[in-house]
């Protein structure tokens, strides 16, 4: 089903959910759910690009005798994922004793749960003309409310939550193998660094959010109007004002204090977004600062400017 967004949230879990098999070789199990039309089957298949072994809607008794299987095949599958939906209804009633069952065993368990919002997934469904699997006789719409109050209680216990309200489907592919990719370092915290512009909505997904609407506007110079905080004529404008320095001073200092909090409490994705006016010009380039800075205090940091050519 196409995509048309690119949007990240973030859950607290205890641990990197997607962190390299230690020597012992314990299995390592991503269960895949959430809203039909999200993009699981995308994930799915990006899982599998990656080395998982990918399985859906295993029916929950034999979850547990599969995995064991793979650990005793004679060439041991050790990363595996899980496709669930809302039609696996014994996994939904039954999901923490299964979890409880796995983790016991020793296998590493974690749920990535994906979404999006309404009227997002109505629109894919129009375009693609499919029927919602839990419409019954009613309608997407009736669908789509009866999927998320099935899913609600896995929803709050999700490690990872990816909201693909505004990604496309390959940047949805893009974002997951970064998610991967970034498990391979030591960094202890994630963090989404995104600019974007108010007149076009706040992102949904942002555990802190800077306004800096308040800096000197490139667009209402001539010869800057056209270009983006990226080039360096906009970045200067912008930076070289006693106004930015403060405030990324201070903004720094405030996030020098308290990201090193946010690890201790277990959080393992943070997504700290900056907003201007439009998107292009303020909040670009200081999102660019922001990285270079964040960086240099050993955060992994996954820069995306969301309404850039807008």
């Amino acid at each position: 089903m196409p995509l048309s967004t690119r949007s990240f949230v973030t859950k607290m879990p205890d641990s990197d959910p997607f962190l390299p098999l230690p020597p012992s070789e314990v299995m390592q199990v991503v269960i895949v759910t959430g809203l039909s039309g999200s993009g699981k089957s995308t994930a799915i298949r990006v899982l599998e690009d990656l080395g998982f072994y990918c399985i859906d809607n295993l029916p929950v008794a034999l979850i547990p005798r599969f995995l064991e299987l793979c650990m005793n095949s004679e060439e041991p599958i050790t990363r595996v994922a899980l496709g669930i939906d809302h039609r696996e209804r014994v996994f939904l009633r039954n999901y923490p004793d299964v979890l409880a069952e796995l983790r016991h065993r020793g296998q590493r368990v974690r749920i990535l749960y994906l979404e999006a919002a309404d009227t997002v997934l109505l629109q894919r469904f129009s375009e693609t003309r499919r029927p919602h699997p839990a419409a019954g006789s009613g309608g997407i719409a009736e669908g789509i409310q009866v999927e998320r109050e099935r899913l609600a209680d896995l929803r709050e216990i999700a490690d990872q939550i990816i909201d693909t309200s505004t990604y496309t489907v390959h940047e949805l592919r893009e974002k997951l193998r970064q998610l991967i990719a970034t498990s391979q370092t030591q960094s202890t915290l994630v963090i989404t660094l995104e600019s974007f512009g108010y007149k076009h909505g706040v992102p949904a997904d942002a555990d802190i959010m800077f306004d800096v609407r308040f800096l000197a506007n490139p667009f209402f110079i001539e010869e800057l109007r056209a270009k983006t905080g990226k080039e360096p004529e906009v970045a200067t404008y912008v930076l070289q004002r006693p106004e930015a320095d403060m405030f990324l001073t201070h903004a720094g200092t405030l996030l020098q204090a308290t990201l090193p909090l946010y690890v201790r409490e277990g959080k393992s994705y943070l997504t700290l977004a900056i907003g201007c006016t439009g998107g292009r010009h303020r909040s670009v380039a200081i999102a660019e600062e922001f990285e270079r800075r964040l960086i240099g205090w050993g955060y992994t940091v996954h820069l995306r400017h969301r309404d850039l050519q807008r």
